[in-house]
């Protein structure tokens, strides 16, 4: 139920937050949803960060999930050169461990918006991604739905197995 080409583009500062960024991979590819994975630099490099934020739409993409640590420049820069909705992943690295990333990162000025998710969230970046897809797929819809419904069955079944422990408990002294 792969698509081929890419729905979702994944970008980073550096090789060295891929471990991170990985997780927003694996949850488009287990939602059927093509990504592409780049490593971009807004401060290293900036046309290259400018050509792929103004060439996302035209090659079909529908959303970016941008990753960086520290200033975490890389998902405002992006959007403020495309329309396309930006995820921002604030990464923990360097001495504040991420909150100067989170802070950079949901923080844009008026006009430039950033979707932001919790430090080191690439999974929920990715599954907000998925949900901006869905609204006009309504089988991908279904399939995040399937998805809430397994995480749920999951606490419940957690909650049954801690009852039963409980209830096989010595009783008081």
């Amino acid at each position: 139920m792969s698509e081929k080409s890419p729905r979702v583009g994944i970008i980073m500062g550096s090789k060295s937050d891929w471990p991170v960024m990985e997780a927003a991979k694996k949850t488009l590819d287990e939602f059927g949803v093509a990504s592409e994975v780049r490593i971009l630099s807004a401060h290293r490099t900036p046309e290259a960060a400018s050509d792929y934020a103004t060439s996302a739409r035209q090659r079909g993409l529908a959303a970016i999930v941008a990753g960086a640590g520290v200033a975490a420049h890389l998902a405002g820069v992006v959007a403020a050169q495309t329309t396309l909705p930006v995820i921002g992943v604030p990464l923990a690295s360097g001495p504040l461990v991420g909150m100067d990333a989170l802070l950079a990162t949901v923080q844009m000025p008026g006009g430039i918006p950033v979707a932001t998710v919790g430090i080191g969230r690439a999974d929920n970046a990715a599954l907000l991604a998925l949900r901006i897809l869905a609204g006009n797929d309504a089988a991908l819809e279904q399939r995040l739905g399937d998805h809430r419904q397994a995480m749920a069955e999951r606490v419940a079944a957690a909650d049954r197995g801690l009852q039963e422990e409980l209830e096989n408990l010595p009783s008081g002294p």
